[in-house]
């Protein structure tokens, strides 16, 4: 068995990972190739970027897997801190993955219909477009669903970082209001689109803060160790 320390920055490192696989994917190449509302600029922009699209959809299917592994790393860290609160974190972050492993496969379709002849044959060329925009529209509002649930697994893990002893207890405070932030962003997109792009470069800032004090702990410092005076108490 892993000492508690190194599980955690296992766990650190693999977060990172999570956070340059997802940030390539759907924060560098969704918004080169994505134009809400307008088919030919999204097509076009495809067809010009085929070699980084590749790339994103890969780099996606990675984050989602490299995130399972976070779950379960941390589960097996915190679990004697409250089992069934340590599960929940493993199911929230697996459904997230497995929206965000079907988004990726609607970005490799948009992808092929949109460099593939044999489509704007089938279809024409006004029919083709629209296909890929509609699956560029499900890739684009399906991340939005997983981030519902990437929001969702961040509740456990700060109340189990709170409850630990290990992690500062700010930090899992601050774990928990993040989740409220994703799920306002995510829920104001469906409900106040208007209003979402207004407030998403602001609502996001408390989760990404989080999100990396969390990566940044656990890389360089994994847990608190307990100073002696409390080794002593402990063991009387």
């Amino acid at each position: 068995m892993s000492s508690p320390k190194r599980l955690a920055r296992i766990a650190g490192f693999l977060y990172l990972l999570v956070a340059i696989f997802g940030g390539f994917a759907e924060g560098f190449v969704e918004p080169k190739m994505y134009v809400a509302g307008n088919a030919a600029a999204t097509v076009g922009n495809i067809v010009a970027n085929t070699g980084l699209v590749r790339a994103g959809v890969v780099s996606d299917l990675a984050d989602q897997a490299i995130f399972l592994f976070v779950a379960v790393t941390l589960y097996v860290l915190l679990k004697d801190v409250h089992r069934s609160v340590a599960f929940a974190m493993v199911v929230m972050v697996a459904i997230a993955a497995g929206i965000g492993s079907l988004n990726a496969i609607f970005e490799f379709e948009g992808l092929r219909v949109a460099t593939e002849s044999s489509y704007a044959a089938a279809l024409g060329a006004a029919g083709s477009s629209a296909l890929v925009m509609t699956l560029l529209d499900m890739q684009h509002y399906g991340l939005l669903a997983a981030q519902i649930f990437f929001g969702l697994w961040l509740a456990p893990l700060g109340y189990l970082a709170y409850k630990s002893g290990w992690f500062p207890k700010a930090l899992g405070v601050l774990l928990i209001v993040a989740t409220v932030c994703y799920l306002l962003d995510a829920l104001a997109a469906f409900l106040v689109p208007d209003l979402a792009r207004n407030i998403h470069g602001f609502i996001v800032i408390p989760s990404a803060i989080a999100e990396l004090s969390m990566v940044g702990y656990l890389i360089v410092v994994g847990v608190k160790t307990p100073k002696p005076a409390e080794r002593i108490l402990a063991a009387v």
